[in-house]
């Protein structure tokens, strides 16, 4: 459930017209839900119930430091990949003993930085990350808490680039060489050997799969503990999915419900990175309808968003419901495609979609944008990144202000020759 209604056929968020805010703060703008953000994290946090465990946000999904903020008073942790992210949810309030790193590429830097804040622990990849970890921590003269990221080679029912569980992609380490590179781990001095993690893929929408790589996790656990290797965290990942057309995804409470019998019990505390779950129905994307062109029976539906706003239809051929923020009665449909300002062929939001017809100046409303789209935005075509606002029951904030021309040439500059 998300807090964005109509009323009296005019779009609402929380208690606030949009088109009120759109007076205010302009087109293109992303919206949220704080209600919507509270309602999603604690249906997933309570799910757990007695389970010991620690749900860790994921920062990529959706970085803003008012949306972290939110998540972190409610008890979320940060999932993070970046030394950027890290700086993020340091910023936001998030205690660095609920923060845990993943990512395949970690840089000295970032290792530094976040050993330093003195994070919960390191989801490592490969045994050259492993063996450079030790070194930076023992430059720094501290431990280093880590668990092994492993690939189940489980295959989840999702696009292609956002699948991480096959054996064939760069994520982890082969769960079957797991036993060898856990015995060589607890050799180095300056790492502590705490976890398994596991992620094997995002917008799943079925929970066989989680059930299937955890089964090869715990039967992982029981061989390392007849190695006399105790293992005190188990990192489930996250990747549970949403509703954008009309996939039916297991709610939170369906979730744990199938993967508590194969979690209960175990002594472990429970960590797990819902990003998409929480904050992607929480959030949209408003536009407004530039031109109306018609070429060769074929409408097109030209709006001040791009791709470099939102990517994920260009990038994933991902379906977004697209709604009328104001809706007119006896309003003919169309089949139309809604593209951007963007030179390229690939700028669209939606391609021959039947919708109802709009017109030049009228708004439009992305719908379920609020993961993965200010997050994945960019400045291509020099376009400056658009505004992002929170509202809360009747009020709403201003949490990113809109870039100007300036903001795009910041730090550059003309060499004197």
């Amino acid at each position: 459930m998300n807090y964005f209604q109509y009323n009296h056929n005019e779009l609402y968020a929380e208690e606030v017209p949009v088109r009120e805010i759109v007076s205010q703060v302009g087109t293109p703008v992303y919206i949220y839900s704080y209600k919507t953000l509270e309602r999603h994290f604690k249906a997933y946090d309570s799910a757990f119930g007695k389970i010991d465990h620690l749900v860790c946000f994921a920062v990529k999904a959706n970085s803003n430091l008012a949306i972290l903020n939110l998540l972190g008073k409610l008890g979320a942790g940060a999932d993070i990949v970046s030394g950027g992210e890290l700086h993020r949810a340091l910023k936001a309030g998030i205690s660095p003993e609920k923060i845990v790193y993943a990512g395949v590429g970690k840089m000295r830097s970032e290792m530094e930085m976040a050993l330093r804040a003195k994070i919960l622990m390191f989801n490592v990849e490969s045994w050259p990350e492993l063996e450079f970890l030790n070194q930076v921590a023992g430059e720094l003269g501290v431990k280093a808490t880590v668990a092994w990221r492993v690939n189940p080679d489980i295959a989840a029912d999702t696009h292609p680039y956002i699948s991480t569980g096959l054996r064939r992609e760069k994520f982890g380490l082969d769960i079957h060489q797991a036993i060898s590179e856990y015995k060589k781990a607890r050799r180095l001095k300056n790492i502590d050997i705490a976890g398994i993690h596991v992620h094997i893929g995002s917008q799943i929408t079925q929970v066989s799969p989680f059930v299937d790589s955890l089964i090869k996790v715990i039967d992982l656990i029981r061989k390392l503990d007849a190695e006399g290797i105790g293992i005190r965290f188990v990192d489930i990942g996250g990747g549970l999915g949403i509703t954008y057309r009309d996939e039916v995804p297991p709610s939170p409470q369906e979730f744990l419900q199938a993967i508590s019998p194969v979690i209960e019990g175990l002594g472990v505390k429970i960590i797990s990175e819902p990003g998409r779950v929480i904050v992607g129905n929480a959030g949209i994307l408003v536009t407004q309808v530039l031109y109306v062109k018609r070429k060769d029976n074929k409408n097109f539906l030209i709006v001040d968003a791009g791709m470099n706003d939102l990517i994920r239809p260009s990038l994933y051929k991902a379906y977004h419901e697209i709604l009328p923020v104001c809706k007119r009665e006896e309003r003919p449909r169309i089949v139309a495609d809604v593209v951007g300002p963007i030179c390229e062929s690939g700028d669209f939001l939606a391609r021959d979609r039947e919708l109802p017809e709009f017109v030049a100046g009228e708004l439009m409303s992305v719908m379920s944008a609020g993961a993965y789209g200010f997050a994945m935005s960019s400045n291509y075509n020099s376009r400056p990144r658009v505004a992002e606002v929170l509202v809360r029951g009747d009020q709403f904030s201003i949490i990113r202000e809109r870039e100007t021309y300036e903001d795009l040439i910041r730090g550059e500059s003309i060499p004197a020759w």
